[in-house]
């Protein structure tokens, strides 16, 4: 019980909220969010399942077009086939921000991700199919070479001077690029960002609903997105509640 309990028998969900979060650090918040994206055994099968789904679109898409088309796949990095949660750990421990380049630009070069579950099988089996493999991440370009240190050391194939394409163009500028070449078939990500300019993240949320209903047939498809609950467009949006009377004994 803490001095912000209601001091009737009944109050609001809004209440409780209220008071909640005015007792409860929001480190303790992304905490939770933290352990499940790092610890739970749900996330690596979850993750593991999406990447399955991805071979059985790309394996469609192969049998869908002539033998020796130029078929591409464009997959973003972080939170996508590399595991960051390393950082931002560490981060909360000292109530860094995220978002703060600085702290991202040192775990660009110096930091060591994990892989996410799944994502060397896919790319592999990708690779052996000679699908070519493009890496579209908004890391900066100033650390290229350890990026594609980074994805060599994991073994992911393909990685590159020439497939690694990072923040300096657009991603649309990017994606373009590599639509120019090759027919692309697959694009994985974590953020609607990584699939269109329709979703970059100065379009507010409620325009994102519509824009992802307006999609739906894409995803599991020829989009497939990952879950990432650290960090997005949506970090600062409201939450919603039940507003029925909270009855106490």
């Amino acid at each position: 019980m803490t001095d912000h309990a209601p001091k009737s028998g009944r109050g609001t969900a809004a209440d409780a909220l209220r008071a909640s979060t005015a007792v409860s650090p929001v480190h303790d918040i992304q905490t939770l969010a933290l352990r499940y994206h790092q610890q739970s055994a749900e996330m690596a099968a979850l993750q593991r399942q999406i990447f399955a789904l991805a071979r059985l679109r790309l394996e469609q898409a192969i049998a869908d077009h002539p033998a020796g088309a130029d078929l591409a796949i464009i997959t973003d990095i972080d939170e996508t086939v590399v595991d960051n949660s390393d950082l931002l750990v560490r981060d909360l421990q000292l109530r860094h921000s995220y978002m703060h380049w600085d702290t991202w630009k040192h775990w660009e070069r110096e930091g060591r991700p994990r892989l996410i579950p799944g994502a060397r099988e896919f790319l592999e089996f990708a690779d052996g199919r000679g699908i070519a493999i493009f890496y579209v991440s908004d890391r900066f370009d100033e650390n290229k070479a350890q990026t594609v240190a980074m994805l060599e050391r994991l073994r992911l194939p393909q990685a590159g001077q020439d497939s690694v394409l990072l923040l300096g163009p657009t991603k649309q500028e990017r994606r373009a690029l590599v639509q120019g070449r090759y027919t692309v078939v697959l694009q994985l990500g974590d953020s609607l960002h990584d699939f269109s300019a329709d979703f970059v993240s100065s379009v507010p949320l409620d325009q994102q609903h519509e824009r992802v209903a307006e999609q739906a047939e894409r995803f599991g498809r020829d989009w497939i997105l990952l879950p990432n609950a650290l960090y997005g467009t949506w970090h600062a949006a409201d939450l919603r509640a039940w507003e029925a009377p909270i009855q106490t004994e």
